[in-house]
Formats: structure tokens, C-alpha cells, sequence
């Protein structure tokens, strides 16, 4: 979830995946989401810092001690289809331990004075809390359907300072729901004329929208290690850049949750696409 989106950059010029990058290609099997990390990772971070369970009754609100909601229709130059909106209908607990993310074929004008045929939430952690290196993950349920993109994702804390992509941004994942099988990592920093990205795609022996699915980092100074249900697959450092290229992942980023519809990425939703389409988010935990 490519912050250039919101800011209307121009897409980043250096593409270099870690492994694969096109949709034919992933890095494998792992295990279910019930899978408790592994020994190595779980004698590497101790302590719970910070997360949200999102027990509650429903129709209640996600708790603003902890999240505050982006609004307005964030699109260019992706041309995403929603608005994103703090509406109940948007995004509220379910009753059973999940946060419901729900896109919503309606139409809504944001406080920006933009109209779209779609609603969702994107939800962040800015000003609430940020960390610097830990374990950081999420366990969630992809809604399936041509159009849908969910992600799961960090941005530096000096981003309103430094801008896109200055201030570095990692995204835990991505997945499109035309793809249920498939996510990717990717990391965006400065570089060049508009910045780079490093990214590959893994695929799952199951449907992500079949099942809870856990989706992490480990992320040590100069070194970020990308893990599904607790097992690391994939890991790009400092070392790994261009010259020219800026690692800015050594200081605080916050969190965001957002479910978008539509935009270059992965195309308007069809005739097939459900709607209301729901992220199910059971909970985020970081810890050091």
C-alpha cells in the first residue's frame, strides 16, 4: 500500500525483488495459522509491548486510544474507487475477538469534497504509537474478490516532515482478492528520482480467505525479516541496496490496516465481487 498513492508521487523507478515478483511465482508452503512461532524468533523478542485484541461487543468502535481513522477518498494516482469513512459500517468489532474492515458499494462524499461509488476504512497508529525494531504482526482473515486489496503496513513517524519516500515505508502485506493465494512484502525507501522498492510474493498452500493467517516482521537494525504464521521466509537488509538507495528503517514507524477498492493495482471489482466485502483483523501484537 504504496504510500506515493496517497501523496501523488510518481511510482518508484528501481523495482528489485528479493525473489520473485510476478504472481507466478512465490516462495512455498507454510504451516496454519495456529502455529506458534518459532523457538529462534520466540526467544528473540519477550516482551508485549502494544497490541489490540479487539474484544467488544459488536457494532463498537476500534478503541481511539489506540487507532485514528484517515478519511476522504485517497486515490491518486492509483485511482482507487473508496472513501474511506469512520463509520460504523466501515469498520467496527464484530462481537466475536475480530475487528470487521467492511468495503461497502455506496456512495460517499469526504470532508476532501471527492465522491466515490465505494466505502471502506484505513485505520493508523500516527501520534498514538510507534515502534523502533520488534516483532510486529497481525492475524487476519482476506476477503476474496476481484477489486479488494488488503494490507497490513508501516510508515516512518517523519513522514508529515520528510514526505514520501523519505521516510521509508514496510509493508508486512499486500493481497489482492482476484489472487487469495498470493501476498507480497515490500519495502519502499529513497533513491533515485522517486524512490525504490524491494518486494517478493509468497505463495500460500491454502486461500488466504479461507482461514486466519498470521503475517509479521522481525525487524532489527539493517535487517528485516518477513514471516507467515510465525515462519520466516524472507529477509532483506541494508546490504542488500543500490548505491544511491537510502536505508531509513532504523528509526520509529506506526501501523496501518486499510482495505481499498479498485486502482491500477489490481483493477475495478467485476460483476463477481461480493459486497460488503469484510477484513477480518483478530488481532496486532508487537513486541521487543
Amino acid at each position: 500500500m504504496a504510500y506515493r498513492r496517497l501523496l501523488v508521487l510518481v511510482p518508484a523507478v528501481a523495482v528489485v525483488a528479493l525473489g520473485a515478483w510476478l504472481l507466478s511465482r512465490g516462495h512455498g508452503s507454510q504451516s496454519e495459522s495456529t502455529r506458534a512461532r518459532p523457538a529462534a524468533i520466540e526467544a528473540s523478542y519477550t516482551k508485549l509491548v502494544w497490541s489490540d485484541e479487539f474484544n467488544g461487543p459488536a457494532g463498537t468502535a476500534p478503541s481511539a486510544s489506540k487507532w485514528i481513522h484517515d478519511l476522504g477518498a485517497y486515490g491518486s494516482p492509483d485511482h482507487e474507487l473508496e472513501t474511506y469513512t469512520d463509520s460504523l459500517t466501515n469498520a467496527s468489532l464484530d462481537g466475536h475477538g475480530n475487528l470487521a474492515i467492511v468495503a461497502r458499494r455506496q456512495t460517499e462524499t469526504g470532508p476532501d469534497g471527492l465522491t466515490r461509488n465505494y466505502t471502506s476504512a484505513r485505520l493508523e497508529t500516527q501520534g498514538l504509537f510507534s515502534i523502533k525494531y520488534g516483532l510486529i504482526e497481525a492475524r487476519m482473515k482476506i476477503p476474496a474478490g476481484t477489486g479488494l486489496w488488503s494490507a497490513f503496513w508501516m510508515l516512518g513517524d517523519d513522514i508529515t516532515k520528510v514526505g514520501w519516500p523519505a521516510s521509508g515505508e514496510i509493508d508486512v502485506m499486500e493481497a489482492l482478492g482476484q489472487h487469495p493465494f498470493i501476498y507480497r512484502t515490500t519495502i519502499h525507501g529513497p533513491g533515485g528520482r522517486s524512490g525504490y522498492s524491494r518486494g517478493q510474493n509468497f505463495t500460500a498452500p491454502r486461500s488466504l480467505a479461507s482461514q486466519f493467517n498470521t503475517y509479521g516482521v522481525s525487524w532489527k537494525e539493517n535487517s528485516i525479516t518477513f514471516l507467515f504464521n510465525g515462519d520466516p521466509w524472507a529477509t532483506v537488509t541494508s546490504s542488500d541496496l543500490a548505491p544511491g538507495q537510502t536505508w531509513v528503517f532504523n528509526r520509529p514507524f506506526h501501523l496501518l490496516l486499510n482495505l481499498a477498492v479498485g486502482g491500477d493495482y489490481p483493477g475495478p471489482p467485476n460483476s463477481s465481487t461480493r459486497f460488503p466485502a469484510t477484513l477480518l483483523v483478530n488481532w496486532v501484537r508487537v513486541y521487543q
